[in-house]
């Protein structure tokens, strides 16, 4: 039997899957804002995953799809452009800061919340997610 491509992206992204629920999550420390900062470009077509989880709230997950060849100012650019489809504007601001960052704040008496990375490393990409 043949594998393709496709079939040996699933398997790894399942892979990672289940090795991530196996895994202790480390605890982020909840904050009004993050930062998240990409740096290089994709080398092949990937999903970017992003949880935000507000205090004593119902996590909000987002997945954007980042096409090949993709720089990390067009990627900041998209990943903006899915959190606020996603969150909208009456909870949180979100913004590009120096091109390659994203920066998400809480607005008003939204609670603190912790930004994580829901899916694997994308070759090609660096992503660092820090509180602001």
């Amino acid at each position: 039997m043949r594998v393709t491509g496709s079939q040996r992206i699933f398997s790894a992204m399942t892979l990672a899957a289940l090795l991530g629920l196996s895994a202790t999550p480390a605890q982020a420390k909840p904050a009004s804002g993050w930062r998240v900062t990409f740096d290089g470009s994709t080398e092949v077509e990937a999903k970017i995953g992003l949880r935000i989880a507000p205090l004593e709230a119902t996590p909000i997950d987002v997945e954007i799809t980042i096409p090949a060849q993709t720089s990390e100012n067009k990627v900041a650019d998209l990943v903006r452009d899915g959190l606020k489809k996603t969150l909208g504007t009456k909870d949180f601001r979100v913004g590009v800061d120096d091109g390659e960052s994203v920066i998400v704040k809480k607005r008003g008496k939204t609670k603190k919340f912790e930004l994580t990375m829901l899916t694997p490393p994308i070759n090609g990409l660096g992503v660092k997610i820090k509180r602001e």
